[in-house]
């Protein structure tokens, strides 16, 4: 079994980022637990996908990489979230039928109470495809494309304009509870880079134009999205969720059979979404997570969609804090010096 691990999520609310924020924590709204840390088993797919849409044929091929779930244990301690999983062989498809794909997945994530940041590294080679053929609405298998490989890496950013009333902690990482329902508008930003390529074409249905099969793509987005966020709460039960959208600036590079390479650059669109239901108390909490980011580009009469998504599910408890667990990450670098300084 091929064994990947990932920390996925590290969350750095520093001292001095709970002082700034704690005169606009509405306790009634939001509840913290500054004096805990959790644990929990999480099992978790992150995945990456495109589509390429020929708009001249009215056809598309989706392309999927045939990869597992992953399965491991996080813990929110010192103030930080970190979760190490391993792959699984739950949900991948037969390889002789759908191929297979390695998958490299890296992220590290930080949730504020007014704002978060991801930053990821996904590498993925070995996608399987189908046709969707809109003219008669049937859906028809094709053979798994073992040279296509896709990296995709950037950095998102979002703010929350009203802390006070919407937690986007509560449903994503657990540290705070939201306890009465609420929201807010929400401001995202994103730069990031797409690239695939393969050794035969990667649209295999039509031709952009008579310069021959689409065989590289790669494009950096720059893109600011405005959205909204809310949290429904009943009981210790939640359903949240945030929608953004917006203009996309691209920068596009693209090669194809012919070996003719051209440079463009388009305003397109860009669009995420964030998840999340579960419940939670004092002690205990469970949730399940989706979030995703989608692209969208033009290249003559192509239309080209990439997906980065992650799905989370989780099970966890809240411990009162005990001797060195109750320090943040600021306090660590001192305590082992005066433990140095003690050996000395």
């Amino acid at each position: 079994m091929h064994v990947r691990a990932i920390f996925f999520a590290l969350c750095l609310p520093a001292t001095f980022c709970y002082a700034q924020e704690d005169d606009t924590l509405n306790v009634a709204h939001i509840k913290s637990y500054p004096d805990h840390f959790f644990l929990w088993p999480v099992l978790k797919q992150r995945g990456l996908n495109f589509r390429v849409r020929n708009v001249e044929e009215n056809r598309a091929v989706r392309y999927r990489p045939n990869n597992s779930y992953a399965l491991g244990m996080g813990a929110y301690v010192f103030d930080i979230s970190f979760e190490l999983t391993f792959n699984i062989p739950v949900n991948e498809r037969n390889r002789d039928i759908f191929g297979k794909s390695s998958a490299r997945d890296f992220q590290i994530n930080a949730l504020g109470r007014k704002w978060g940041a991801d930053l990821f590294v996904q590498r993925y080679r070995g996608f399987y495809s189908d046709i969707d053929l809109q003219n008669n609405g049937t859906l028809t298998a094709l053979p798994s494309r073992p040279d296509i490989s896709a990296r995709n890496t950037g950095l998102t950013g979002l703010y929350v304009f009203n802390p006070g009333q919407y937690s986007l902690r509560s449903a994503f990482n657990f540290s705070e509870r939201q306890l009465l329902s609420g929201g807010s508008f929400i401001l995202t930003g994103t730069i990031n880079t797409f690239k695939v390529d393969a050794e035969g074409a990667i649209i295999p249905m039509g031709e952009p134009d008579s310069g021959g099969a689409l065989m590289a793509l790669r494009y950096t987005t720059l893109s600011l999205a405005p959205g909204y966020a809310y949290t429904f709460v009943h009981d210790n039960f939640f359903a949240s969720g945030a929608v953004m959208a917006g203009p996309a600036h691209n920068w596009i590079y693209y090669r194809k059979e012919d070996n003719t390479t051209t440079h463009d650059i388009r305003f397109n669109t860009f669009t995420s979404v964030r998840l999340g239901i579960g419940y939670s108390t004092d002690v205990f909490f469970a949730g399940l997570n989706f979030v995703q980011q989608s692209r969208m580009v033009k290249v003559d009469d192509l239309r080209f969609t990439s997906n980065s998504s992650t799905l989370r599910l989780l099970v966890g408890f809240r411990f009162r804090e005990f001797g060195v667990l109750r320090k943040n990450v600021v306090d660590l670098p001192r305590e082992v010096g005066k433990i140095e300084g003690l050996k000395n």
